[in-house]
C-alpha cells in the first residue's frame, strides 16, 4: 500500500517562503520519479515541478521557475518543494505524486500515486 503524506503548508504573505515535504511509504522510493502539482479552486490540477529518481534531473513550470526548488532525500523517502518569493497566484492545494517510472514527468497520467494534498494560501 503506497502512501504519500504532505506537510508544511499554511498561510503566508506575498514575498514569504514556505517549504513542503512529502514522505512516501510502501514502495522503493529511490526507484521512482516524483512530482508536485497544484490545484486552485475551479481550475485543473497543474504541474509545478518534477525530479528523477536520483535528483540529477528536474523540471519546473514556467510560472515557478527561479522561485521554487524541488529536491529529494532517498534515505528519508522524502521529496521537498522549497517555495520562495510567493505570490497570491501560488495559492492552491499542493499535491505530491509518485511517478510510474524513474524519470521526470509533467503529465498527471504519468503518476500512479497521489498524496491527499495540502493547502497553501498566499495573502497579498
Amino acid at each position: 500500500q503506497v502512501q504519500l503524506v504532505e506537510s508544511g503548508g499554511g498561510l503566508v504573505q506575498a514575498g514569504d517562503s514556505l517549504s513542503l515535504s512529502c514522505v512516501a511509504s510502501g514502495r522503493t522510493f529511490s526507484r521512482y520519479g516524483m512530482g508536485w502539482f497544484r490545484q486552485a479552486p475551479g481550475k485543473e490540477r497543474d504541474f509545478v515541478a518534477t525530479i528523477n529518481w536520483s535528483g540529477s534531473s528536474t523540471l519546473y513550470a514556467d510560472s515557478v521557475k527561479g522561485r521554487f526548488t524541488i529536491s529529494r532525500d532517498n534515505a528519508k523517502n522524502t521529496v521537498y518543494l522549497q517555495m520562495n518569493s510567493l505570490k497570491s497566484e501560488d495559492t492552491a492545494v499542493y499535491y505530491c505524486a509518485l511517478a510510474a517510472d524513474s524519470q521526470v514527468a509533467v503529465k498527471t497520467h504519468h503518476y500512479d500515486y497521489w498524496g491527499q494534498g495540502i493547502q497553501v494560501t498566499v495573502s497579498s
